[in-house]
């Protein structure tokens, strides 16, 4: 069973649908109990970043995930949950995150060099991937694959954290790995069967 995390601030039953559809079972929760018991764990996430960050400690869920994937269980981040991941954010402040990955979520259009400085932000739209290196989460994910993001800020990260990037002006992250913890930028329940794939390769892991 997987766990999608509810902390106020997710886009919970689209993903929680898409599982279904696959057949895979899901829970919502924010028991630590119900989340300890699962063999997989989905951080969702949709807003500002400090508010989420706020809501994750308010809760209680902040240290507790933190153990849950240091502990080795598959643990998904996805938009906003895969930002969380990181070591913080500069989005309106300077936040803290879970530093589950290495690395810092900063606006994309400061790193925009002049002549791409008139793309629309946020990115919102169909990007194609391209695959850095390999991995699990990937397993039925091609070069050149098509999904949907929507975001102003993106993560800078350690060249083998990367899974696969898009370009938008530069290479934005579009996907991490850091062993057992996944990251998605883009959301793969809004990015038809190439998401699909994506969450039943995560299921398998």
């Amino acid at each position: 069973m997987i766990a999608i995390i509810d902390y106020g601030v997710g886009n919970l039953f689209n993903l929680k649908g898409s599982f279904d559809f696959l057949g895979i079972e899901t829970v919502v929760t924010n028991e630590k109990e119900t989340v300890s018991n699962a063999s997989h764990i989905v951080l969702p996430g949709v807003g500002a970043f400090g508010d989420a960050a706020k809501k994750l400690s308010e809760t209680g869920l902040k240290d507790f995930l933190v153990e849950q994937a240091k502990n080795g269980k598959p643990f998904l981040g996805i938009c906003l949950g895969m930002q969380l991941l990181f070591n913080k954010s500069f989005e309106y402040g300077v936040h803290e995150g879970l530093s589950l990955i290495n690395g810092e979520v900063v606006p994309i259009i400061d790193d925009l060099p002049e002549d791409k400085k008139g793309l629309d932000i946020p990115q919102i739209g169909w990007n194609a991937l391209h695959i850095e290196n390999e991995s699990p989460l990937l397993k039925y994910t091609d070069e050149g694959d098509c999904v949907y993001f929507v975001h102003s800020y993106y993560a800078k990260t350690d060249k083998e954290n990367l899974i696969a990037t898009a370009q938008y002006g530069i290479p934005i992250t579009a996907a991490v790995q850091n062993e057992n913890v996944f990251g998605t930028q883009f959301h793969p329940e809004k990015s038809g069967s190439v998401g699909l794939k994506m969450l039943k390769a995560f299921s398998e892991i």
